[in-house]
C-alpha cells in the first residue's frame, strides 16, 4: 500500500486501478455449491454505479448508511460504494433483534440501510415507523419489493447509478468524490456488542483504519499471491481490518465461508494461506482432533501421543537454545505420520493463522505449534482500529500477545491496565462525550480496561479483563480467565464459566464434549440410549470430568481452583443470547440462566475446606 494513501476510498481505486487486468479473482464466493472468483473490475464497476445511485437517492455526505449483512460480495460493494461519497458506513450484525436495530438507526440518525435478504427486510420494515431518519431500504438479493417506495434492490440502485451518467462521466465524477474525502472525516461507527445495556458507536475515521492497515502490514507478512478465508463477521472490526482492508490493501484474494459450520469444508475448497479466527475455532479444531482419537484403535492412538510427545520435546528444545538432531529426525517422522495428515484437513498451503477477539489459550497455541501451523495472536480494541499488538513468525512468544505496532504506545497504569495510544485510536463514542472522556483520558491515553503484564522478552501478557476480575468471601482477587483457561485444557470440557464473586470458593458452568462424556456414560454401565441430558448429572460422570479438571489445576492457588462443577446440556451460543457475535461468553446472562444449578453447587457444606 502507497504511503501517500490517506483514505479507505483513496485506497479502493488505488488498487482496483492496479490490478484492473488482472486475472485473478479478488473475491470468491460459493455459486450453485462451486467457488466462482469476481475480478477487480467488476467491483471497481458495480461501487461506482452503485455509489452514483445513493447520491442519486439523496444520500448526502456525512449521512449514516446502515448495513446489516452477512459476509458477501455485496457487503464489500455496500461498504466501499458508502465510503467513496464520503458517508459513514454503520455495519451491525445480523443476528441483532428488531429492538436492537431500532435503538442504534435512532441512535446514528441512519437515512439509509442496505440488508442482505427477505429475512433482514422484514425486521427494518418492522421497524421503520419507529425511525424517523430512515428514507431508504436496499436489498442485497434481487426480490419482489412489492411496490414500496421506499425499498429497492441493490441491482435497481446500481442501474440508476449506471443510467444517471455516460460511463466516462460517471468515472470522472466518482473519482472526484473520492479524492475530496480527507484522512480525519467519519468513516464507519462501529457499535460495541457489549454484555449488558445499550452498545456504544465507536467511530473510527479514514486515518485511524489506514494507519492500522500500514502497521501491521509491517509485521504480518503478505502479498498478492495469498488467499484468505473469511468466515467472521465483516461488521466487526476485527474482521473488518485483518480479513478484509488488509487482504484488500495488498492485493490478496478473498474467499467467503458459507458459514461457521461450513468452514471446515470451505478450508479444503479455497486451500487457503492466510485465516483470521478467534480462539473458538482452534478450541474446536483441537477438540476434534482429541475426540477422533479417542475413538481411533489402540494403535493410531499410540502413535498420535508419541507424535504429541516429540513435538512438545521439539518445542521445549526450540525454546531453550535449539533442537537437537535426535529430536529433529524423530519429528519428521512423527510430522509424516500424523502431523501432515492434520494440516491436510486446512488444505494444506496454510503460511499461519492469526487470530484475535479474545485470549487465546497457550496449550491450544502449543498444540497447533506441534503441528507444524504457526498462529499468529493479535490483541485490541474496536476503539483501537483494532490492532494494538501482534506477535511474528520471528517472535512468537507463546502466551503472549506480542509487541505494540510501531506506531503505538502502550503503557501499563499502576493497577495494572493497560493504556494505548496512536493515530489508530478512535475519535470517540457517538453522541456520548461523556463515556469518551471516561475512556480517553486528557494525554490521549485510551483505558482498555484489560489488564496485562509485560514479560522479559518485551511481549505483552493479557491476564484478564479489568471487570472480570471479582472478589471471594476470603476477600481474595480472582482473575477469571487464567483459571478457566486451565479447566478448558481439559479433553471433557468445550466451555466453561467460572464462578465465585463473593462466594466461599469457585465452582464452574461447563459444556462438556458430549462423545467424550458418553464414554465416561459407557464404561460406568449408564445406559446412554435416552441422550446427553439422562446422565450428565450422574455422579459418576461429574465426577470423572471434575477429577480431569484437576489434573489442570495443580499450578493455581488453592483458593482459585474449581471445587464443583455443574454439566449442561445446551452450549452457550450467539443464537441463545449465551454469547456476543464475537464468540464471548456473557457472564452475567449466563448466571442469570443458570441461577438455580449454580446455588445448587453452593448448597450445604463443602467437603473441601481451605
Amino acid at each position: 500500500m502507497d504511503d501517500s494513501i490517506k483514505t479507505v476510498s483513496q485506497l479502493f481505486v488505488d488498487v482496483t486501478n492496479k490490478y484492473a487486468s488482472s486475472s485473478r479473482p479478488v473475491y470468491l464466493r460459493k455459486v450453485n455449491g462451486m467457488y466462482e472468483g469476481v475480478s477487480y473490475k467488476d467491483i471497481r464497476e458495480r461501487v461506482e454505479c452503485f455509489s452514483t445511485g445513493l447520491q442519486a437517492l439523496g444520500v448526502q455526505s456525512g449521512e449514516r448508511v446502515g448495513i446489516v449483512a452477512e459476509n458477501r460480495v455485496e457487503f464489500v460493494i455496500s461498504d466501499f460504494g458508502i465510503t467513496c461519497i464520503d458517508c459513514v458506513g454503520v455495519a451491525i450484525f445480523p443476528t441483532l433483534v428488531e429492538k436492537q436495530l431500532e435503538y442504534i438507526f435512532n441512535d446514528c440518525g441512519a437515512v439509509c440501510v442496505i440488508v442482505s435478504n427477505k429475512f433482514q427486510l422484514a425486521k427494518v420494515l418492522h421497524i421503520r415507523d419507529a425511525v424517523p431518519t430512515l428514507k431508504h431500504i436496499v436489498v442485497m438479493q434481487d426480490i419482489d419489493t412489492g411496490g414500496d417506495p421506499m425499498v429497492k434492490t441493490m441491482t435497481e440502485v446500481i442501474q440508476l447509478g449506471r443510467g444517471r451518467y455516460e460511463a466516462s462521466e460517471r468515472m470522472r465524477r466518482f473519482l472526484e468524490v473520492t479524492q475530496a474525502v480527507k484522512e480525519d472525516d467519519l468513516c464507519t461507527i462501529i457499535y460495541t456488542s457489549g454484555t449488558t445495556g445499550h452498545p456504544k458507536g465507536v467511530m473510527l475515521t479514514h486515518k485511524n483504519l489506514l494507519s492500522n492497515v500500514a502497521a501491521a502490514r509491517r509485521v504480518v507478512p503478505l502479498d498478492d499471491t495469498d488467499v484468505f478465508l473469511s468466515y467472521l463477521p465483516m461488521c466487526h472490526a476485527y474482521e473488518r481490518i485483518a480479513g478484509y482492508y488488509i487482504a484488500f490493501a495488498y492485493g490478496a484474494t478473498t474467499a467467503f465461508a458459507e458459514s461457521l459450520e461450513t468452514v471446515r469444508t470451505n478450508l479444503k475448497e479455497v486451500q487457503p494461506t492466510i485465516m483470521t479466527s478467534v480462539p473458538r475455532l482452534f478450541e474446536r479444531i483441537r477438540n476434534g482432533v482429541i475426540a477422533n482419537v479417542e475413538k481411533a484403535p489402540p494403535s493410531k492412538k499410540k502413535i498420535f501421543h508419541w507424535a504429541i510427545s516429540v513435538g512438545k520435546q521439539l518445542l521445549d528444545e526450540q525454546n531453550n537454545g535449539g533442537a537437537g538432531i535426535l529430536t529433529r529426525i524423530q519429528y519428521a517422522l512423527a510430522d509424516k505420520l500424523v502431523f501432515s495428515k492434520i494440516r491436510e484437513l486446512t488444505g494444506g498451503r496454510l503460511r499461519f493463522f492469526v487470530s484475535g477477539g479474545g485470549a487465546l489459550p497457550a496449550d491450544v497455541n502449543e498444540f497447533f505449534r506441534m503441528l507444524g501451523m504457526n498462529i499468529l495472536e493479535g490483541y485490541g480494541l474496536t476503539e483501537s482500529s483494532p490492532v494494538l499488538t501482534v506477535t511474528s513468525l520471528n517472535d512468537n512468544e507463546i502466551g503472549t500477545v506480542g509487541k505494540p505496532l510501531f506506531n503505538v504506545e502502550i503503557k501499563l497504569a499502576p493497577d495494572g491496565e493497560i493504556l494505548a495510544r496512536g493515530p489508530n485510536i478512535m475519535r470517540g463514542y457517538w453522541n456520548n462525550p461523556q463515556a469518551t472522556a471516561e475512556t480517553i483520558d486528557e494525554q490521549g491515553w485510551l483505558h482498555t480496561g484489560d489488564i496485562g503484564t509485560m514479560t522479559a522478552k518485551g511481549n505483552l501478557k493479557i491476564t484478564d479483563r479489568k471487570k472480570n476480575i471479582f472478589v471471594n468471601s476470603g476477600g481474595k482477587n480472582i482473575a477469571p480467565v487464567p483459571i478457566e483457561n486451565a479447566a478448558l485444557q481439559s479433553k471433557f470440557v468445550e466451555q466453561l464459566l467460572l464462578i465465585g464473586e463473593k462466594r466461599d470458593y469457585c465452582t464452574a458452568l461447563v459444556v462438556p464434549n458430549k462423545e467424550l462424556v458418553e464414554t465416561i456414560a459407557h464404561a460406568a454401565g449408564i445406559d446412554t440410549s435416552k441422550g446427553l441430558l439422562s446422565y450428565i448429572h450422574d455422579n459418576r460422570v461429574v465426577a470423572e470430568v471434575m477429577r480431569n479438571i484437576n489434573l489442570h489445576q495443580t499450578a493455581l492457588a488453592k483458593y482459585e481452583r474449581i471445587r464443583k462443577i455443574t454439566l449442561l446440556a445446551e452450549p452457550f451460543t450467539v443464537e441463545n443470547d449465551m454469547m456476543t457475535p464475537t464468540l464471548k461468553i456473557k457472564r452475567k446472562v449466563v448466571e442469570k440462566h443458570y441461577h438455580n444449578e449454580i446455588e445448587a453447587m453452593y448448597a450445604g457444606a463443602d467437603d473441601d475446606t481451605f
